[in-house]
């Protein structure tokens, strides 16, 4: 039986059941926690106990799974969230590793690697290894999946350095990847054509926030290539209403994208891009963008837009078991 590891450990691919495909945990920066937040908005016995709160009541609506695309620039810290998972048991959180990166590497990369300062075999692709086969820093707790990014900055130096990384990581490791892409300018595409010439099978490749898009010909374009579309960003209507973003997934299924389709809301317990005012400024600009949105509200809408029991399920547990197995 194939097994994916989760922040608990492996666990049956066939016991994921409902999977939201991109949830984090907390989005924080150490820097900007230890600097400013601590004393001032960050309290983590308060933060730790929220997120188990907020973890239990997901779990409650039937979701058994989260991937978590925190990674190196989203604030990455396990030891927290093995804590927290710690008690949820009822929930699989599976943690990935890459770089979250509009533009430039990480200083820590920018002098070491092939023709470099310090010339060397690209390091990324031995950390990202390492944290998928060995553990994450000295917590045990292995990476599942690779994660990065190709904005509305396309293919930077920076960004192609660190994207060549996880498809090496991929190669050696056959780990699936999930790309946060800019819909508005289709960047998905040409993340999966850099993905095609560096040989990665694109079946294991979730285009992460493709629901930002009702554009039809987009999307199945992306699809066509066997890439796995990720409406992930439910209840953020800045981006995209959901109306819209139910519509758009019932025109895909009537089309037989269904198999290529999974769902989530990019939604957090904490993020700390708004200081202390994290729960204020989301319930005023994105009242909706909370974990139990899609099971509330949205699979009542795709059901009253004729998608099919047979097709959520395919969406919310048939492929994610794919693309982890």
């Amino acid at each position: 039986m194939p097994t994916v590891n989760t922040v608990r450990g492996p666990v049956d691919v066939d016991a994921l059941g409902q999977t939201l495909m991109h949830e984090h945990v907390f989005v924080l920066a150490t820097e900007h926690l230890d600097n400013y937040g601590k004393g001032a908005w960050w309290d983590e016995e308060a933060r730790v106990a929220d997120a188990v709160e907020k973890l239990r009541a997901l779990a409650a609506k039937g979701v058994t799974t989260i991937a978590d695309p925190t990674v190196w620039g989203l604030g990455r810290y396990i030891p927290r969230i093995q804590r927290i998972n710690e008690q949820v048991p009822e929930l699989n959180i599976i943690p990935a590793t890459g770089l979250y990166s509009y533009d430039e590497v990480p200083h820590q990369y920018e002098h070491r690697g092939p023709g470099l300062l310090v010339d060397m075999p690209e390091p990324m692709v031995d950390d990202f290894v390492r944290d998928l086969t060995e553990g994450i820093a000295d917590t045990g707790v292995k990476a599942a999946f690779l994660k990065c990014v190709v904005e509305q900055k396309g293919l930077t130096p920076g960004v192609e350095r660190i994207c060549r990384a996880v498809a090496q990581a991929h190669l050696r490791t056959g780990a699936p990847i999930t790309v946060h892409t800019n819909s508005f300018t289709q960047s998905g595409l040409l993340a999966l054509d850099f993905f095609a010439k560096e040989g990665v099978d694109l079946t294991k490749v979730v285009v992460g926030h493709a629901g930002d898009s009702n554009d039809l010909d987009y999307l199945m374009r992306m699809a066509d290539t066997g890439a796995i579309l990720g409406m992930d960003r439910f209840g953020l209507d800045l981006y995209n209403p959901t109306p819209q973003r139910v519509a758009t997934i019932a025109a895909l299924c009537e089309r037989g994208y269904a198999d290529r389709i999974v769902l989530s809301h990019d939604a957090a317990c904490f993020m700390d891009y708004f200081g202390g005012a994290w729960e204020e400024t989301r319930q005023t600009a994105a009242p909706n963008w909370r974990y139990d949105h899609i099971h509330d509200d949205v699979l009542p809408a795709l059901r009253a837009s004729g998608v099919s029991d047979e097709q959520i399920d395919q969406m919310l547990v048939v492929t994610p078991r794919r693309y982890f197995s």
